[in-house]
């Protein structure tokens, strides 16, 4: 392939969990639907590897994207689909996040075999998660709740909770429901409740920067309005340092022409409180939807979030 144009094969590389070949599989179809001959280069990631401790504690999200990115530099790989929520705020030099997808439900689902909703779940029992931000706005809806840490591709979340190990645990809607697995889910959490993280729900496509040709070919695929939400919530995240070791949610939603920009952080050792903070702007350009993560995460670090 040359650096203007790709040919007629295009290799994208991606996670070997069931997910994430989905998610391929998916821009396979897509691709290939215009004309394009398209193959995978399935990968494991240390991210898949590392699964008795935190994200938070063994290098964040960016274990999930690393091999991908060295399969891109090396041009093993054209192109890399990531669950966008998995993906670090900042690319390394010589990337760029070319196209971002319509969204998928990007609600938190509660998932139980016993109970139907979070409201149900007796005190104390247990609730498995993998994310900071989960972990504070669990506390924040259920004190009373033992929060308890649960690592895995989704099909090994969902065996733990199935051998008992926990007595519900939280999930993104938009893996469940890419899999077939909707009806695994007891309950969608509003945002109300549960703000989303940052990009949840959404694909997002990685290339080379020197590989310009690869914007005509994915351009058919990109969604506008899903890309200026993430691109807002991402800034958010972006401006307070982010990473899978902070507590933080942010989630945009259009109203009209206008988007809605929420953010919530708390503190996983302290008091069940959430800081929250939100503002809304017309914004029709990537440049104004980072303006508005930026305002919200102001607000936020004026209000005490660090």
């Amino acid at each position: 392939m040359t650096a203007e144009s790709p040919s007629s094969a295009l290799v994208i590389a991606t996670r070997e969990s069931r997910l994430a070949l989905w998610q391929a599989e998916h821009v396979k179809s897509l691709l290939q639907s215009r004309g394009h001959a398209v193959s995978l280069l399935g990968m494991t990631t240390q991210g898949d590897q590392i699964l008795d401790r935190s994200l938070s504690k063994v290098g964040g999200k960016g274990l999930f994207v690393k091999e991908l990115e060295v399969a891109l530099e090396e041009g093993r790989a054209d192109i890399a689909v990531h669950s966008l929520k998995d993906v670090p705020m900042e690319l390394p030099d010589g990337f760029v996040l070319g196209c971002v997808m319509e969204r998928e439900d990007p609600r938190d689902a509660f998932v139980s075999n016993r109970y139907a909703s979070l409201a149900e779940l007796p005190q104390g029992a247990t609730v498995g998660t993998s994310s900071l931000r989960r972990v504070v706005l669990l506390r924040a809806l259920r004190p009373d709740l033992q929060i308890a840490p649960l690592r895995g591709n989704l099909d090994t979340r969902l065996r733990k909770l199935d051998e008992g190990q926990f007595d519900a645990i939280v999930l993104a809607a938009a893996g469940l429901v890419r899999l077939g697995l909707e009806s695994r889910i007891r309950q969608r959490f509003e945002t109300t409740e549960m703000l989303p993280a940052a990009g949840q729900g959404a694909l997002g496509i990685e290339w080379r920067g020197d590989r310009r040709g690869l914007a005509d070919a994915l351009a058919p695929f990109a969604h506008q309005p899903t890309w200026l939400a993430v691109a807002a919530e991402r800034a958010v995240s972006r401006a307070m340092g982010g990473s899978c070791s902070m507590p933080l949610a942010a989630h945009a939603q259009w109203r009209g022409d206008a988007l809605l920009l929420q953010g919530a952080w708390g503190d996983p050792d302290g008091a069940p409180v959430l800081l929250r903070a939100e503002d809304s702007a017309a914004v029709t350009t990537l440049e104004q939807a980072a303006a508005l993560g930026d305002r919200v995460a102001g607000r936020l670090r004026a209000a005490g979030a660090h």
